[in-house]
């Protein structure tokens, strides 16, 4: 394969580990400057130019997309994307982890234990978004800071308030407030997720009173087994978010993990060193999958006859398919296909007929678009109501 990896740094490690690592598993691998580029939209025909020269071909592409050049850069995987050529992390994906306040929205419809957290326009909402956060110390955090640049620990409320008016003031810095765990004080989790599985993982420390614990401020990192509860959360996380390859950072809460960031462009010094696991090899191996067993857009595939579609059809108590098994519901006799459950952080595919619907899952099924819109909850309700009895018979002509 011919792969293209986008960076401005060819002699940084993670480049080089990159390149190394695919050039090693048999395949060319060139490192493009992000900067280089040029776009050519054109119907039919998207085109990108290296260095005032149509690019040729490419299997795959793996961006390392710096957070100075986000917009440019994920415009650049976004044009690869347009190509047809398989990017390691899309451009979506890029973008939403980049931006911490957009990147917390869209957790926080998921269980993956994200710290409460506050973003006000003006002063007079910090001191009254503190106490219902539970008080002062409390994290301020650039939007878009990166390796611990930018995230301040504030003692007291006045602290807090005088540290966002500064940058909010003529600097005009977007800053969040959150949550300061103090049982995690000066160390964290770094969790690193290829595909649906977490391939190594860290705990960093900081060094003397520093309360960041990323490697690049001092931090010492040691290899760390993961408990089931936080590789979950990891993978999740990276899933809701759309990488394929993410470094995830978690805090060890007194119940369990906390999520702070899902970073779409993991250095790989820190891991590989702590770890010795050679996580370089397996994205490319993870390139190798994907570019040989493409994905395909099951939503679009199996709609395409007349009278038939795929829809996510969640359960609750009231649901007339909770607690029963699968060949229970019937749901086979009025052609309907439960392709996966998902169950909190994890899926299971293609369930066998004795699996129970839960109250809490969330099924993805196939079958007659009547059937599954009379299983669905009516979004129009503000109360979950019971999906209709009469659905099932109504689809079969009863």
């Amino acid at each position: 394969m011919k792969i293209a990896i986008l960076s401005r740094g060819p002699r940084l490690y993670s480049t080089k580990r990159l390149k190394e690592a695919a050039e090693s598993r048999g395949h060319e691998a060139r490192v493009l400057n992000t900067l280089s580029f040029s776009i050519e939209v054109e119907e039919g025909d998207p085109t990108l130019y290296y260095k005032n020269k149509r690019l040729g071909d490419y299997d795959a592409v793996i961006p390392r997309i710096g957070a100075s050049v986000t917009f440019f850069g994920t415009a650049v995987v976004r044009q690869f994307e347009q190509m047809g050529v398989f990017c390691v992390n899309p451009s979506h994906g890029i973008s939403v982890s980049r931006d911490k306040l957009r990147a917390l929205q869209v957790l926080s419809r998921h269980r993956v234990g994200i710290p409460k957290t506050l973003f006000v326009r003006h002063s007079s909402e910090i001191l009254p978004g503190i106490e219902r956060m539970g008080g002062p110390p409390v994290v301020v955090k650039l939007l878009e800071g990166t390796q611990g640049i930018g995230v301040i620990l504030a003692e007291t409320s006045a602290v807090a308030e005088a540290i966002i008016e500064t940058l909010s003031g003529p600097a005009k810095m977007s800053v969040l407030l959150q949550q300061f765990v103090k049982e995690s004080k000066g160390k964290d989790v770094r969790a690193f997720v290829v595909g649906d599985r977490v391939v190594a993982a860290m705990r960093r420390t900081a060094q003397g009173d520093e309360f960041r614990s990323n490697i690049h401020r001092g931090g010492s990192a040691e290899v760390l087994e993961l408990e089931p509860e936080y590789e979950r959360t990891a993978v999740h996380a990276a899933q809701i978010l759309g990488l394929r390859v993410a470094g995830v950072d978690m805090l060890e809460g007194k119940d369990g993990p906390i999520l702070m960031e899902v970073n779409s462009s993991p250095g790989l010094e820190g891991i590989e060193t702590a770890t010795g696991i050679d996580v370089a090899g397996e994205i490319v191996q993870l390139i190798e999958n994907e570019v040989l067993f493409p994905d395909i857009d099951i939503r679009q595939r199996l709609t395409l006859q007349s009278g038939y579609g795929v829809m996510e059809i969640p359960i609750d108590e009231t649901s007339s398919l909770a607690h029963k098994t699968i060949a229970d519901s019937k749901l086979r006799d009025h052609d309907v296909l439960v392709l996966t459950i998902h169950r909190d952080t994890i899926s299971i595919p293609n369930p066998m007929m004795s699996r129970e619907i839960l109250p809490g899952d969330v099924l993805l099924c196939f079958g007659k678009t009547l059937t599954l819109r009379g299983l669905a909850p009516d979004r129009r309700s503000k109360k979950k109501r019971k999906p209709s009895k009469s659905a099932l018979r109504q689809s079969s002509g009863e």
